[in-house]
């Protein structure tokens, strides 16, 4: 597997990410995650339309907490014209608690916990931590299963860039 030394920055020490740096124009790779009802989802069980996946460390974090909610309220207007994704490491059951407690319901959560292939495949698996942990990123998959963006946040703890991102995703949606 793939590694990028000092890929990104995590409470001042630079990590490796694990997996490749996919870019606009690539083909959105398949992955194995968990939803809500423990049921395996990959890139052909998410709708065949404009999506965004919002790859977060740890929904019981502020940032990240911060970042699903945002992207909730950024994109409830589109509801049934894109699929909206949070996914991190956190067990289903954490991540059902968090969408039940803070509102959420238009973002669906996907846990990587199975096999970490989202991590993997996507190249936001960081390396080196105490456990394993998804770096902060978006990614926007147009109907054909084309990245149209792609943000690497290289600091874990800083916010993406919402704005662009939600200007992709509706550019994607048509």
């Amino acid at each position: 597997m793939q590694k990028r030394p000092n890929a990104v920055t995590f409470k001042g020490k630079a990590y490796s990410l694990v997996g490749p740096e996919l870019k606009v124009g690539d083909t959105a790779p398949d992955f194995a995650c968990v939803n809500a009802g423990l049921e395996i989802v990959g890139i052909k069980q998410t709708p065949a339309k404009a999506r965004l996946f919002s790859v977060v460390p740890s929904l019981d974090t502020p940032v990240c907490s911060m970042q699903t909610k945002k992207f909730e309220e950024s994109l409830a207007s589109l509801k049934d014209k894109v699929g909206t994704y949070t996914i991190s490491l956190d067990l289903p059951f954490a991540q059902k608690r968090f969408c039940a407690a803070e509102g959420v319901a238009n973002m669906q959560t996907l846990s990587d916990v199975h096999n970490q292939s989202f991590g993997q495949n996507y190249g936001v698996l960081i390396e080196g931590l105490p456990l394993p942990l998804l770096s902060r990123a978006i990614f926007v998959v147009n109907g054909q299963g084309k990245i149209t963006y792609v943000e690497y946040v290289p600091d874990v703890p800083q916010h993406p860039n919402y704005d662009a991102a939600v200007t992709a995703l509706k550019a994607a949606a048509g």
